[in-house]
């Protein structure tokens, strides 16, 4: 055997510590993830949706264990441009291509994608229901789009030896991947589950129900900001890579890049937001900000190391009026996503995928897939010249995307909802997931609330409903009355 030289030893642990610091950057976005769901449901379900967090990470460790790496990045000698056929349990690993760090990096990525399905059926759904998806969905249905893409013998990837359109698809660290994969599961399994009790009065307009606390909501913003600094800039994988074209330039500088495009389009996409749904609704909202700078940092993530910074601003700019009109649009629609999730990580995913097809630039494009070597072509940005290969692949991995997690996700939530354990009782949901399911409330009930304190009160009075109609009065421009009756579940003793 050849031995190693140190140069060789010192760059690849340089390299290794960079993954796994990332790693770390990525796993604290769960963190980041449980802090806003948490946030943004009402009091009587922060204990269920923290849960169903937690939830995803285990869940999903087992199952990207067992199934999904090999899913994902099974490259044996049967492999194909599909799914992967090797790597079982992490049979075979570490080896010359992969080690236990690139692993722990891709499980972080993996644990991320059921967290914001979660988000689109809460405060409905059964905890059981939340087992079965987390595991189907990270352990086989994220990791078949991975090897799609990201695998270099994917069908999409752009380090494929037979790229399509002579591009592949630039989804660098997941806008299509990760994102719009969780917001096409949740889109499906929030229009089977249907909306929430009393989210839509009778008449079909929509009723508020914010999240309980704004401060866990802004919490885990900028966790979700602090750890797309790993998203992001960590999916070069190595730090310690020259570009021969050049006498200083390397992975280094793409890193710095990234790290600065993903700012840019975050910031821009909340700035958009703040002030247009301050034209909209007439106040400045904090909850909307926070989702309008998240569905920048969605939209960036394709191509975050292929754009300058200016187009990063321009990415944010149309990605916050995407969500915004998606938003208006899932109102108008009586479609119920609590935490906005199928719009912003899908919506904002799929505008992602777009912007990048128009927007990347040529010396990028060849630093980041061929390490800067010099005589490379390959298509780019449309709007920079670069030709249609490029958006060309984009739109297939958006459109093949969507019927993927379609033909698997939705037969899976309708078959969960009939064989009833999917959504939860009315009863039970009008009473808080926390109490009908976890054993009682997230935070002490104060003594002056009426509805039951504890799961043992709560059991008492189960099995007693009364049907209320709430009458509503208003004043319509002829000067008449309307009255409205809403008909709502309620407890008594």
């Amino acid at each position: 055997m050849m031995e190693v030289s140190w140069e060789k030893s010192v760059t690849d642990s340089i390299n290794t510590v960079y993954l796994l610091f990332s790693a770390y950057l990525v796993f604290v976005m769960q963190l980041g993830f449980a802090m806003l769901c948490a946030g943004s449901v009402r009091a009587k379900n922060a204990m269920n949706i923290m849960l169903t967090n937690v939830v995803d990470a285990v869940v999903g460790s087992i199952s990207y264990y067992l199934f999904g790496f090999a899913f994902s990045f099974g490259d044996g000698s049967g492999s194909n441009p599909f799914i992967g056929t090797s790597f079982f349990a992490l049979k075979d690993i570490p080896n010359s291509t992969y080690d236990y760090s690139y692993f722990l990096y891709q499980w972080a990525f993996a644990i991320a994608v059921a967290g914001i399905t979660s988000g689109s059926i809460a405060e409905r759904t059964q905890f059981s229901a939340y087992l079965v998806f987390s595991f189907f969905l990270t352990g086989f249905v994220y990791p078949v789009v991975v090897h799609w893409v990201w695998s270099s013998s994917g069908w999409l990837s752009p380090s494929s030896s037979d790229l399509l359109f002579g591009s592949g698809a630039i989804d660098f660290a997941g806008s299509g991947v990760l994102h719009l994969v969780g917001g096409i599961a949740g889109l499906w399994g929030s229009l089977i589950e249907g909306p929430r009790v009393g989210r839509f009065d009778a008449f079909g307009k929509p009723v508020p129900m914010r999240g309980h606390n704004a401060t866990l909501v802004v919490l885990g913003t900028f966790l979700l900001w602090f750890g797309w600094f790993g998203f992001n800039p960590g999916s070069f994988d190595q730090i310690l890579v020259a570009y021969p074209s050049t006498i200083d330039q390397g992975n280094w500088t793409g890193v710095g890049r990234t790290a600065v495009t993903t700012t840019l389009a975050g910031s821009t996409a909340g700035l958009v937001t703040l002030f247009g749904r301050r034209l909209l609704v007439g106040h400045w909202d904090a909850l909307d900000v926070c989702n309008g700078l998240l569905g920048g940092f969605v939209a960036i993530t394709s191509g975050c190391s292929v754009v300058d910074p200016w187009a990063a601003i321009v990415c944010g700019f149309f990605a916050a009026w995407v969500l915004i009109g998606l938003n208006i649009l899932a109102l108008k629609l009586n479609f119920d996503d609590p935490l906005e999730a199928t719009q912003l990580h899908g919506g904002c995913g799929a505008w992602g995928l777009i912007f990048t097809g128009l927007f990347a630039k040529k010396d990028y494009v060849i630093q980041v897939f061929n390490s800067g070597e010099s005589g490379v072509v390959r298509p780019y940005g449309l709007l920079m010249g670069g030709g249609w290969g490029l958006i060309g692949a984009q739109v297939i991995e958006v459109l093949v995307i969507v019927g993927w997690v379609s033909v698997t996700m939705g037969p899976l939530f309708y078959a969960l909802s009939k064989l009833k354990v999917l959504r939860i009782p009315i009863e039970e949901e009008v009473a808080g997931l926390d109490i009908s399911s976890h054993g009682g409330y997230a935070y002490v009930a104060h003594p002056e609330e009426s509805h039951p304190r504890f799961y043992s009160d709560y059991k008492k009075v189960i099995g007693t409903r009364l049907l209320l109609c709430k009458i509503s009065m208003y004043q319509v421009p002829n000067g008449l009355v309307k009255i409205r009756c809403q008909i709502e579940y309620s407890f008594f003793k």
